[in-house]
């Protein structure tokens, strides 16, 4: 097992005080076999009411009521972790699902409607992320237009605002660790495979520092499902398969379902705000 400890603040300074609606904080780890929290700490303004549920993805958020008041939000997150290392190939596809196209079984497709389900339209695509002209090994093919989507797609570092939607991306040919999942998922939609957003941490340490692209700040990447394996994580940002450096703590279908910090402040005036973050995760 690996064991580390993640250290986590956000500070939403407002130029004004106002009142806030509940805020949803999704920066729980998702446990699973690979990941498992030894210690968990969040703590928000004094005074703010805070509760911890499970939402309709099952994803663990802290629901935080503020009863006056104020002019900044702080969040600090302390988590100790362990980890089991975990080779994103280990899997073996069910015999329906070894070639694309294929087809989900009627349970299946069942259960997975609404991760199937386009959201956003993708406008004209280029060659490479159409449907391919003949059956493909299906983990070969998802290689490729993972591969596709980080060697064409330019990053740029955006810590706030909306994702792009996919035909903007796609446009600019440029986006943040978000742009690049909007336009992944919906590209995987588009050929009829089951696709999920997720958010949480991404550990770096064992990259070169021109390659680190979370360092100091949240990841976004995907899920599909693969029958015979589950859910498999995907990051077009970075190019790879998800292992044991990414901890989710939020899925969902769009990106407002797996925002770290999701609310909204009261007034008939806008109100301007800036973001700071603050991000260590390390060995212990």
């Amino acid at each position: 097992m690996i064991e580390i400890e993640i250290r986590y603040e956000a500070t939403y300074q407002y130029e004004d005080t106002a009142s806030f609606s509940p805020h949803l904080v999704r920066l729980l780890p998702r446990n699973g076999f690979a990941v498992r929290t030894d210690r968990s700490k969040i703590t928000t303004n004094e005074g703010t009411d805070v509760q911890y549920r499970q939402d309709i993805f099952d994803n663990l958020v802290a629901y935080c009521f503020y009863p006056k008041e104020l002019d900044h939000l702080t969040y600090k997150l302390e988590l100790d972790l362990r980890l089991e290392e975990k080779n994103p190939f280990h899997f073996l596809l069910a015999s329906h699902a070894l070639n694309v196209p294929f087809t989900y079984s009627p349970e299946e497709a069942s259960v997975l409607s609404a991760y199937i389900t386009p959201r956003q339209p993708l406008g004209p695509i280029p060659a490479a992320l159409d449907r391919p002209p003949k059956e493909i090994p299906t983990v070969d093919w998802l290689v490729g237009l993972n591969s596709w989507l980080h060697e064409n797609i330019e990053y740029e570092r955006r810590d706030e605002g909306e994702a792009y939607p996919p035909e903007q991306t796609l446009a600019l040919m440029k986006g943040s660790c978000r742009d690049y999942a909007v336009l992944a998922v919906e590209v995987l939609r588009h050929h009829g495979l089951a696709a999920r957003l997720v958010s949480g941490f991404s550990w770096e340490e064992e990259l070169p520092e021109e390659d680190r692209r979370a360092e100091n700040a949240l990841h976004a990447w995907v899920e599909t499902y693969l029958p015979g394996a589950g859910w498999v994580g995907i990051d077009p940002t970075n190019g790879i398969f998800c292992g044991h450096h990414f901890i989710a703590t939020a899925v969902g279908l769009t990106p407002a379902h797996i925002a770290p910090v999701h609310g909204h402040y009261y007034g008939k005036k806008t109100i301007n705000s800036t973001l700071t973050t603050n991000l260590s995760i390390r060995r212990k």
